[in-house]
């Protein structure tokens, strides 16, 4: 008869997976994706780096769930305010404002997330959720165009320009050490964001 693990033990091999993704994710921001090595990773855990093998079969089968859960969370956050209460450009900006504030908070995972080195499972995962991103985009641009808030477009268009001007604006602040003007790049790139959405231009083709 095959052994099977008690409830205790799945529980306790749950909570130190657990634990050991949460110091991994810490260390991602601290050091980045190649300077997070198994090595790093099981001294922040508290543990032997063979340990590490119990819970994920590679260092990139452990990088891409630490991406996953960072990056959905982002996914999450965004979808909240998107999908809320409120007309749909007054989102728009509100998640623009959110989603920019979140990553100038938490500057080293937030660069880790949309633009540090990292290997190619990493960097698949990093595509699959930028259309998880433009999804968002796309349908609250979608409800502007119908309300007649936003021009005629191609929301799906201007939801990839506005996730790649998103990125591109937030790269140099994050991975700079330089004191940031916070507000004043929200302002500017929410700004941005309206204007490439057409907010303000009036409805039509």
């Amino acid at each position: 008869m095959a052994y099977r693990k008690t409830p205790a033990e799945v529980r306790r091999l749950e909570a130190a997976r657990e634990h050991l993704v949460v110091r991994a994710t810490e260390v991602v921001a601290d050091v980045g994706w190649a300077q997070a090595s198994v090595t790093a990773v099981a001294d922040a855990a508290g543990i032997a780096a063979g340990s590490v093998y119990q819970h994920f079969a590679s260092k990139s089968a452990l990088a891409v769930e630490v991406f996953r859960r960072a990056a959905q969370r982002e996914v999450d956050v965004l979808g909240e305010v998107l999908e809320g209460d409120g007309d749909p450009v007054g989102r728009l900006r509100l998640g623009v404002e959110v989603f920019a504030r979140r990553a100038l908070e938490n500057p080293g995972l937030a660069y880790a997330l949309l633009a540090a080195p990292a290997e190619p499972a990493v960097g698949a995962e990093r595509l699959a959720f930028r259309r998880r991103y433009r999804a968002l985009f796309a349908a609250v641009i979608d409800e502007g165009i119908s309300a007649e808030l936003l021009p005629g477009q191609d929301a799906e268009i201007t939801a990839a320009a506005l996730t790649g001007a998103i990125g591109e604006v937030l790269v140099y602040p994050l991975s700079a050490s330089a004191a940031q003007d916070t507000d004043r790049l929200i302002d500017r790139l929410t700004a941005l964001a309206l204007r490439c959405a057409g907010a303000g231009a009036g409805a039509g083709p």
